[in-house]
């Protein structure tokens, strides 16, 4: 595409589907800029009714028909007021790369399902829009997620130095980088739970006009408890190895109840343990960073046959704002240095919509967007489908 600048809108809708991150990127000599972001809150009916689909219930297909439209409009308002901040306009973008919104990811059923109509998207902001994107990978026998250690290695990889990037959004996923000099295969997968656990707990037990517990602040009001935090950690998932992905259909409020009714319980005495929601709460974030530290090591180990190696490791998405979760990380790795992407040039909260803007334009470019190491398919593959605004 001669004489015009590469110029893409990434868009991501999460687990914890509370609102759109919207960035404008400039791909240009391998490196990419990130011109313009936009946090587009999701309206909180619109909330509810995407989390009464992510759970199976009846007339299923009924709601998604009533919610389909409103969400790609949803997504559409956040690439307009995202242009609204910046001297461009559509016709200077090339394309949007769009996420979507997961309702369901069976990758066991080779099945997942983003929503948010990208006709109507292309259609309302006059871009060209890529979508779809897991599903090709899914068709050559992958899971189809993650997709972002493929971004992760393009912007991020070094030279000299080994790197772990951990993308802790409604769930966690993490992308190891070996060296370049090491010439080694990069590595990455689904943790598990990153803030749905910790966002779900706390919406059910407080009344808050938000729906997460800011700085930590309530899980800091209560202890750990560790036969808790044991069972949890004995889910079969972490036991299985790589390549897996995970979502809301394993780590769950209703999961984490069972768990809650069925164990804290002292039978010699008849009696339920007394432990405070916040307690709970508290186990959960120790949770989230004991299941991410225990995979740091883990591929430590299997990379270098030494833990002696200090891996640099980086957190992106949401969990990068919860200092007690930070603070937990960097006591359970005491020997690498843990920080966040925006030391190596990403603020954190936007380098998985950043990700779908580079999803987008390697689609455009005809170039893979997966990494078969990682997802499990069988070759590398362009990603997505091509929705144009014409």
């Amino acid at each position: 595409m001669p004489n015009k600048r590469e110029l893409y809108i990434g868009l991501m809708s999460g687990t914890s589907i509370d609102g759109i991150d919207a960035a404008l990127v400039e791909f240009k000599d391998g490196r990419c800029q990130l011109l313009a972001q936009h946090l587009q809150p999701m309206a909180a009916v619109l909330t509810s009714q995407l989390h009464q689909l992510c759970r199976p219930h009846d007339n299923e297909i009924t709601a998604l028909a009533t919610i389909e439209q409103p969400l790609a409009q949803a997504f559409a308002l956040a690439c307009q007021q995202l242009l609204a901040k910046t001297p461009y306009s559509a016709s200077d973008v090339i394309a949007i790369g769009s996420h979507g919104q997961t309702i369901r990811h069976h990758p066991e059923h080779g099945f997942t399902l983003q929503i948010g109509d990208a006709n109507i998207l292309a259609a309302l902001t006059n871009i060209d829009t890529v979508a779809d994107f897991r599903r090709k990978d899914m068709a050559l026998g992958g899971q189809g997620a993650p997709l972002v250690p493929a971004f992760h290695q393009a912007v991020f990889q070094h030279q000299t130095i080994n790197r772990a990037i951990v993308n802790i959004g409604g769930l966690a996923n993490i992308t190891y980088l070996p060296s370049l000099v090491q010439d080694k295969t990069v590595i990455g997968y689904d943790t598990g739970p990153g803030n749905t656990l910790l966002d779900a707990w706390f919406t059910a037990k407080n009344n808050s006009d938000k729906n997460y517990d800011e700085d930590g602040q309530w899980a800091k009001s209560g202890v750990i408890i560790q036969p808790l935090l044991s069972l949890l950690l004995q889910h079969p998932y972490f036991e299985l190895t790589p390549p897996k992905s995970t979502g809301r259909e394993l780590f769950n409020l209703a999961w984490l109840q069972a768990y809650l009714d069925n164990n804290l319980y002292n039978k010699a005495k008849n009696t339920r343990q007394s432990y405070s929601d916040a307690d709970v709460q508290r186990t959960l974030t120790r949770f989230t960073a004991v299941s991410i530290a225990n995979e740091v090591i883990n591929l430590d180990l299997d990379n270098n046959g030494s833990q002696s190696i200090s891996t640099e490791v980086y957190i992106c998405g949401g969990g990068a704002a919860n200092p007690l979760l930070m603070a937990d990380l960097a006591e359970l790795l005491p020997n690498r240095p843990v920080m966040t992407t925006a030391e190596i040039g990403i603020a954190p909260d936007w380098v998985e919509a950043i990700a779908f803007a580079w999803l987008a334009k390697q689609h455009i470019h005809k170039q893979p967007g997966n990494l078969p190491a990682v997802t499990g398919a069988c070759r590398s593959a362009i990603l997505g489908a091509l929705y144009p605004a014409g």
